[in-house]
């Protein structure tokens, strides 16, 4: 059986700290909520834009896929920039007690 060092043990949580922030990043649901509201918002504003008159007729003139695909294209832009303006913020971690450094005066 192999005894870790100090030393060891820090750099083995530090690496964990740093995969688990990088996972967090990657999967922050703003990210994906966004992503996918771009997505549908795309594909449904597409199918109002190609809509048939006798579809338009039956929806008494209102093209509702052109609206509701311009409302999800807008949600999903808002979660997108609120991503990109406000990123998660990283965790410091703490220093053990021995390796603090001085206060200085």
């Amino acid at each position: 059986m192999s005894e870790y060092s100090e030393d060891d043990v820090q750099r083995e949580v530090t690496e964990l700290e740093q995969k688990s922030v990088t996972a967090a990043r990657i999967f922050d649901l703003r990210r994906i909520i966004g992503g996918l509201f771009v997505i549908y918002g795309i594909i449904v504003t597409i199918a109002g834009l190609t809509v048939s008159d006798a579809n338009l007729h039956k929806a008494q003139g209102v093209n509702i896929n052109l609206w509701t695909g311009l409302g999800m294209l807008a949600l999903g832009i808002f979660f997108l920039a609120w991503l990109w303006l406000r990123p998660l913020a990283v965790p410091v971690p703490e220093l053990p007690a021995e390796e603090e450094p001085p206060a200085s005066e």
